[in-house]
């Protein structure tokens, strides 16, 4: 039986700023407009500082989410403590940042992370903006509504709202390819999952593994639409030009592809909500190579 476990409540971790436990973390908001481009740490200005600072969600469950005792979790998570313990010799090295889908890219221009990894799906227009990494993980489009008016077709959602988070790419799918449907966009994922469980919105459009994970923890509703639009790929960013940076992490995926790290990402961390319901090789990559 599903279980309703996906609220936890993170604004006030947010509104505080930084938590205790074995890694630094910082508390996000943002504005992506009239950012200025900050210049990029090196990698040697890292290592002399100690630290990286990596842009996770923290209430993306589970992707990157702050667990019951405060401390931040996830797949992505657990990537980026092997790039602190590959890159400074600890785990402790990194120094988590939270961020908005909408954020992402003004706080890699702004320098305020030398790392975004917060399921952040490669696309065309982020590339002119951000440099992307190889990908370590495939991703579609999926819907999750309530199983008593289930969305099993777009069709469906004529006349009604679709919620989305600002941002993301479900939020430009929708735009461009479904302008007729009304969307209703929250800046944070825990904004959207509340308004879909109080009824404000017909269904939530979002990541399909995202939407999959949630409908799983959460007696009532349904992924009812699992695959829309492209086969995209999740990829690390890192801020524009920061070609050295960039081929760090680029030698950091493809080494990690002789231990089967993804995988083993995968069985700590998302495991434990899919269960059988997806084949791993559906969504992991290993040594950035999409097969």
């Amino acid at each position: 039986m599903k279980k309703r476990l996906w609220g936890i409540v993170v604004s006030a971790v947010l509104a505080v700023g930084a938590m205790t436990g074995c890694q630094s973390q910082t508390g996000s908001s943002g504005n992506v407009e009239n950012t200025k481009q900050a210049e990029a740490r090196t990698l040697e200005e890292i290592k002399a500082d100690g630290k990286i600072k990596i842009g996770v969600f923290s209430d993306k469950n589970p992707f990157g989410y702050v667990d019951s005792d405060g401390n931040v979790q996830g797949y992505d998570v657990y990537f980026a403590k092997r790039i602190g313990q590959d890159l400074l010799g600890s785990e402790e090295a990194v120094e988590f940042v939270y961020v908005e889908a909408a954020s992402r890219v003004e706080y890699l221009q702004s320098g305020k992370v030398d790392i975004i990894l917060a399921n952040f799906t490669v696309t065309d227009e982020r590339s002119e903006k951000v440099d992307f990494a190889l990908p370590y993980m495939k991703v579609a489009l999926g819907v999750v509504s309530p199983d008593e008016a289930p969305i099993t077709d777009i069709s469906k959602l004529k006349d009604q709202n679709l919620i989305v988070v600002k941002g993301t790419t479900a939020e430009t799918y929708f735009t461009k390819e479904y302008p007729e449907i009304e969307l209703i966009k929250y800046d944070e994922y825990q904004e959207a999952y509340d308004a879909l469980l109080d009824g404000r919105g017909a269904a939530f459009a979002t990541d399909n593994t995202e939407a999959l994970a949630w409908s799983n923890q959460n007696e009532g509703f349904s992924t009812t639409i699992g695959s829309i639009g492209n086969i995209d790929s999740i990829a690390p960013a890192v801020q524009k030009g920061n070609s050295e940076l960039l081929e760090w992490i680029n030698e950091e995926i493809k080494g990690l592809a002789d231990e089967q790290f993804f995988h083993a990402a995968y069985e700590a961390t998302l495991l434990p909500v899919y269960g059988d319901t997806i084949n791993p090789d559906d969504l992991v990559v290993e040594g950035g190579v999409i097969e």
